[in-house]
């Protein structure tokens, strides 16, 4: 239920709000402002929204009630009440999933890594098809995306690939793609037409700036090689590699292009990343360890999804949804009909958890 003192606060914050910023207050303080003001402003407008639909409700209801209301304005009332109830209900969910809690992550940016899991080559082979899916996904969003690292198959795809995906709302999507992906089909190889089982990881962390996760100098072991010899055609056409080490938590993130600065810059970057994530983790864990394995928790342990290309289906075994239209999803296109579902599914829980508390 949304308490009339709760939302009479909300709109009473949104007020005080608009007399500050028209006060003139000094710049920082006016963005500060400003930047609560954006957040609140859609929140207000459904408010007063289900507020007036609420009304017009209650209007129609004492009309049916007045034993003088005239026969013809009865009947247009009995038709309306439906149609305004129907809104009302309506409104009154999306204002509260808008007063869900919030991941502060969500509006931010993700560290993308793939990585091929069980299957040898035709899970490589999978790593690219995923990273491929993630890439062109990222183009329909607008979403910038570019490689840090990058370890290739012997056959094509890719052992690993770690890649910055940067634009708003990054994260609060991709995180629910965390976790072990399955692949049911054909390889090339196999003449004799059997259908694999192959697995890859995705592992989907939050970008983290420089105000989230303080690292010191002395919790970080820098070591310089030369990247030659043995290692695959990515290690044998770089100069040098960067191997960071944070001491502290035993994290090793290596980094092989060709530019030096650039190895140690791409590296903290990943490093900052897998910090940001294992506390975020931690905090997690702490607040309710119920909560670990739900849908965007980032346990990368169970299996989220299976791509079976006999059938041209797609599985999400966390909500038991199928689509058969795995070329779509696969090329990017269908990816968020997967995503919404899982987002209005975890709206779902939040709801159901939050209404537990209040009874």
């Amino acid at each position: 239920m949304l308490s009339t003192d709760k939302l009479d606060r909300i709109l009473n914050r949104f007020e005080e709000l608009e007399g500050r910023m028209a006060s003139g207050p000094e710049p920082e303080v006016f963005v500060r402002l400003s930047r609560e003001y954006s957040e609140l402003e859609p929140v207000v407008a459904e408010i007063r929204a289900l507020r007036a639909a609420r009304e017009e409700l209650a209007g129609l209801e004492q009309l049916l009630e007045d034993p003088e209301t005239d026969r013809d304005m009865a009947e247009l009332a009995y038709e309306e009440k439906p149609v305004l109830e129907t809104l009302v209900e309506k409104l009154t969910k999306s204002v509260q999933v808008m007063l869900l809690p919030k991941d502060a992550a969500d509006a931010g940016g993700a560290i993308l890594e793939v990585r091929a899991g069980t299957g040898g080559d035709e899970a490589a082979l999978f790593a690219g098809d995923l990273f491929r899916m993630y890439q062109r996904y990222a183009d329909i969003h607008g979403w910038k995306m570019e490689v840090l690292s990058v370890s290739e198959g012997e056959v094509g795809g890719y052992k690993e690939i770690i890649a910055s995906v940067s634009g708003n709302g990054v994260f609060a999507r991709l995180k629910y793609e965390s976790g072990v992906h399955r692949v049911q089909r054909v390889p090339a190889t196999e003449s004799g037409g059997r259908i694999h089982t192959s697995a890859a990881t995705v592992a989907v962390l939050p970008e983290a700036q420089d105000v989230d996760i303080d690292i010191r100098p002395e919790d970080i072991r820098i070591d310089t090689m030369r990247a030659s010899g043995a290692g695959g055609q990515h290690v044998n056409t770089t100069d040098s590699a960067v191997r960071m080490t944070h001491i502290p938590t035993g994290i090793v993130v290596v980094q092989a292009e060709k530019s030096q600065h650039q190895n140690r810059a791409r590296a903290m970057q990943v490093l900052r990343a897998r910090l940001y994530d294992m506390e975020r983790q931690r905090l997690a864990d702490e607040r309710s360890a119920d909560r670990r394995g739900q849908v965007g928790s980032g346990d990368r342990s169970e299996r989220i999804r299976t791509y079976n290309f006999p059938q041209g289906r797609v599985t999400d075994h966390r909500i038991n949804l199928t689509l058969y239209k795995l070329d779509t999803v696969l090329a990017g296109d269908a990816l968020d009909e997967v995503i919404d579902a899982l987002i209005t599914d975890h709206q779902a829980k939040l709801l159901a958890a939050d209404a537990s508390v209040e009874a």
